[in-house]
């Protein structure tokens, strides 16, 4: 994603963001900012504070050759009482700044998540797993960087405005001085913040690609390795890690020459305060007390005022990472829902009424209708490409046909109330995927299950027997997608997922694809047997899955070309027959080695 430059309005834009921000998070920006002001007006007191000593103490001692006991102890105590005040102040700033800080992070990132699980498939095709995960962390972590140095801000204009009633009162010629070097320290953060504009926002989208493209190589690593691709994924991931380095040392080049700048800008005001001064005070129009309080005052400024370019500074990155979090929360590709409840109890009836659906610009289903009624199975057969996986995607409404209606019950999904379709309905897939967790967490996924209907479930689906075997049985961590399972089991802990929520309608798209054909056969002789409460809609390509049907779809092109029997296909459908012979064919036993010699 590209965005326009930010330099024109980039100010006004982040200070909209840190209004949101306060407003979201009042009483910790209310604290922390009485801490900053506490500790600006301390500041300012230590300067008053060092002048009196300076006059009614140490220039006394100087002039008479003895102290008084009682000066030293009054100074002594008046300069602890600043100093413990201004470290009151800066611990309530911190703490107050840090929690909105990371409260504010915090909330955003709960947003996002939830806008991700709202957001349809559609969405989701669109950005890389990578580009999600940057924006629910890096690009939120960047919107709420200048809200920790905002409470400081604050307190430094508390500073500012009591410095300048103290240069007012103590000397006009002083307070002219100050007056000068003040718009010099603006404009420099001015300019730096212009400056700093573009290559903020190109290292905030670097950060999301460099994030993208690990994300990918990690999780296809199996394909990598496989294919000794390891070079070729460690160049892409170097090349945008290298154009990252690039722009970050390019905002620590404009860094190195600003940051001494405005660094050394109080000093040379101090500088300039001690010359101006030490002409007044041999002009007999100011004391020595005042000057030695004006430039201690300059001194202490140093560090608050660049709180000020700080926050500017950041308010590029704040501002880019703020757009990327707003595009998300923005969007508004939802599948609507409506308000019908059903309560429906046992198997339910399934319709798919002359569908017409495709992606972006191509057509994949083209007035498709399958009707499954109640309790039956029906398998839908067809070609690389024919539509089926679209059909079973459409069943559970990861999207909505663009044309025609898919029913539950009779009624059109659209029209459900939200809730009805995840409760009545389950899938496995062809790719089963798993969470770091243990078996019975990735079967209940956090459900009340009792464990008798686990481990029915894990019988039927023909995964019991080897989960009793593993270290730790159905409480064996699997890792990562179940990394330490091979894919057949994967397939069956998924099956046993769904099976134990007892679904009216059970979606299985080429789900035993990975079990070798005796167990397979186990399960569909499991399913066949067990009086499932569910209509079941299967994708197939096995002859033994297609046989599990009590009716049979064929797809060719996005269209249903032939519906029967498997012994009613096999009579009239040619296209049928040739792609059952041809998996059969694939799967023959040394059909691998045959391919691969005559390739």
């Amino acid at each position: 994603t590209t965005h326009p430059p930010l330099h024109r309005s980039t100010v006004r834009r982040g200070f909209a963001i840190l209004g949101h921000g306060i407003r979201a998070q009042p009483r910790s920006f209310t604290i922390a900012t009485l801490g900053a002001s506490l500790y600006a007006a301390m500041t300012v007191g230590s300067a008053l504070v060092l002048g009196r000593v300076t006059d009614r103490v140490v220039l006394p001692a100087f002039e008479t050759g003895a102290v008084e006991r009682g000066a030293i102890a009054v100074a002594a105590a008046a300069i602890v009482g600043v100093a413990v005040l201004k470290s009151v102040g800066i611990v309530v700033r911190r703490l107050g700044a840090t929690y909105m800080q990371v409260s504010l992070q915090a909330m955003h990132r709960r947003q996002i998540i939830e806008r991700y699980q709202s957001l349809p498939m559609s969405w989701h095709r669109r950005y890389a797993t990578g580009e999600l995960l940057s924006r629910a962390n890096s690009d939120v972590e960047a919107t709420f960087w200048p809200v920790a140095p905002l409470p400081l801000a604050a307190g430094v204009v508390v500073m500012l405005l009591l410095a300048v009633a103290v240069f007012l009162a103590t000397d006009l010629v002083l307070a002219a001085v100050a007056f000068v070097l003040a718009p010099t320290i603006a404009v420099a953060s001015w300019r730096y913040n212009r400056l700093m504009a573009e290559p903020s926002t190109r290292a905030q989208e670097l950060r999301a690609q460099v994030s993208a493209v690990a994300h990918e190589s990690f999780d296809a690593a199996m394909v990598v390795k496989t294919l000794g691709r390891e070079e070729e994924e460690t160049r892409r991931f170097r090349d945008r890690s290298e154009e990252l380095r690039d722009t970050l040392v390019e905002v620590g080049r404009l860094r190195a020459v600003f940051d001494p700048f405005i660094e050394a800008l109080p000093s040379v005001a101090v500088l300039l305060v001690l010359l101006v001064g030490t002409w007044r005070i041999s002009a007999a129009d100011l004391q020595v007390g005042q000057l030695v309080q004006l430039a201690f005052l300059f001194t202490l400024l140093a560090f608050p005022i660049r709180a000020i370019g700080y926050l500017l500074s950041e308010m590029p990155a704040s501002v880019v990472g703020w757009t990327r979090v707003q595009e998300v929360l923005a969007a508004r590709d939802q599948l609507p829902w409506g308000d019908v409840k059903v309560d429906g109890h046992g198997p339910a009836d399934v319709d798919v009424v002359k569908v017409t659906f495709g992606y972006e610009d191509d057509p994949v289903l083209h007035d498709v209708t399958v009707e499954a009624l109640r309790g039956r199975t029906v398998a839908i057969v067809g070609p690389t490409g024919a539509g089926k996986s679209t059909i079973a995607s459409l069943l559970i409404r990861l999207a909505d046909p663009h044309a025609g209606a898919v029913r539950l019950d009779g009624h059109d999904l659209r029209s459900l109330r939200e809730g009805v379709l995840s409760r009545d309905v389950a899938v496995v897939f062809q790719e089963a995927f798993l969470f770091g967790d243990t078996i019975r967490g990735n079967i209940t996924l956090g459900e009340p299950f009792t464990d008798d209907q686990v481990r029915a479930a894990a019988r039927l689906a023909q995964a019991d027997r080897f989960i009793r075997r593993l270290p730790d049985g159905y409480d064996t961590a699997v890792g990562e997608r179940g990394a330490t399972l091979s894919g057949g089991q994967r397939q069956r802990i998924a099956l046993a997922r769904a099976l134990v929520r007892s679904p009216r309608l059970l979606v299985l798209d080429d789900a035993t694809s990975s079990v070798d054909a005796r167990v397979e056969a186990a399960i569909l002789r499991g399913l066949k047997s067990a009086e499932l409460p569910s209509t079941i809609v299967v994708v197939a390509y096995r002859r033994a899955t297609i046989a599990l049907a009590d009716q049979i779809v064929y797809l060719e092109e996005g269209r249903v070309r032939a519906r029967g029997t498997h012994e009613e296909l096999v009579q009239r459908v040619p296209g049928y027959v040739r792609l059952l012979q041809a998996h059969d064919a694939a799967h023959r036993p040394g059909a691998g080695d045959r391919s691969v010699a005559g390739s």
